[in-house]
């Protein structure tokens, strides 16, 4: 019979594909791990993973324990919530991942705030240029520009933000004047690099008619640098634009882009009150920053 203790080191295994991820987890070494999975599949009567060059995957066995070791998690999850003490204070870890517009723009603040409310609380910011795999728990919740369409989760939204043409004052002051996006094509351009696009709401170069990114990165603050640095034009956050001076908008009548951000969490976490009361405390600041920032953007 499987304990708890056996079902961790299972599910760090499972999610890291490997030992030595696995361990940095748990916080012991590889050959530790090694030897906890090994005794538990000889106790468990069946191999639980199959080993290749690329790690460790799952074997059918695996497989079907998985969502009987996850049940088991959220179990203990519930049952340190029902012993943490003060209802109203929330503790602990809670991990975040975000594309890093709104992980340089909006969490810093959401969270600063929620930490001053909840001081018990140890907040982990994750900005990644790519979505978040939470059945693997690399994030507790995850923010995407899109709602997903498969997996095991449940999906909130949380805000439309708006996102406009800019270019810094000085570049403008020396280049040729913008009056319609046909004028554009005199301009050096600056977005994300094609091929690493990993959304397709963040597909903007379209808007503009411009056929060519002569600047590019998969990161936004990097972008943001770009334009402050008067390098060209680009699309950008008007939630960002309060933190890039000199950086103004341009043609907004016929450029401009409205997106979503979504609140994405694996769905046998909704059982959990302490990561709902996140969710909800999450979204009302990231609504409320969203909306102060693009009141200064204006």
């Amino acid at each position: 019979m499987a304990d708890w203790d056996d079902l961790r080191v299972f599910l760090a295994v499972a999610r890291a594909e490997s030992l030595s991820g696995a361990g940095r987890v748990l916080k012991c070494d590889a050959a530790t791990v090694g030897r906890r999975i090994a005794r538990f599949e000889e106790d468990m009567g069946a191999k639980l993973f199959v080993k290749s060059p690329q790690g460790y995957a799952l074997s059918d066995a695996g497989s079907r324990l998985i969502t009987h070791a996850e049940q088991a998690e959220q179990a203990m999850a519930g049952a340190r919530e029902a012993l943490s003490g003060d209802a109203g204070e929330l503790t602990g870890q809670l991990r975040i991942g975000a594309p890093d517009g709104c992980a340089n723009y909006l969490l810093p603040q959401v969270c600063a705030d929620l930490a001053d409310a909840h001081p018990g609380l140890e907040i982990q910011i994750v900005a990644l240029p790519r979505v978040f795999n939470l059945s693997k728990r690399e994030a507790d919740m995850a923010i995407a520009v899109s709602r997903p369409s498969a997996g095991r989760l449940t999906v909130q939204k949380l805000s439309d933000y708006r996102l406009h043409l800019a270019g810094h004052r000085d570049y403008l002051a020396q280049h040729a004047e913008i009056k319609t996006k046909s004028d554009l094509k005199a301009h050096r351009m600056i977005g994300y690099i094609p091929d690493m696009i990993f959304d397709k709401e963040l597909d903007y170069m379209a808007e503009t008619g411009a056929e060519h990114v002569g600047l590019a990165s998969n990161s936004v603050s990097v972008q943001m640098q770009m334009l402050r640095a008067g390098a060209g034009l680009g699309i950008v956050h008007d939630f960002a634009l309060p933190f890039t001076p000199g950086v103004t908008r341009i043609l907004t009548e016929q450029v401009s882009l409205t997106r979503a951000f979504w609140l994405i969490r694996h769905a046998d976490d909704r059982r959990s009150e302490r990561l709902t009361r996140l969710a909800e405390a999450l979204g009302q600041g990231i609504r409320r920053e969203v909306a102060r920032l693009e009141a200064l953007a204006e």
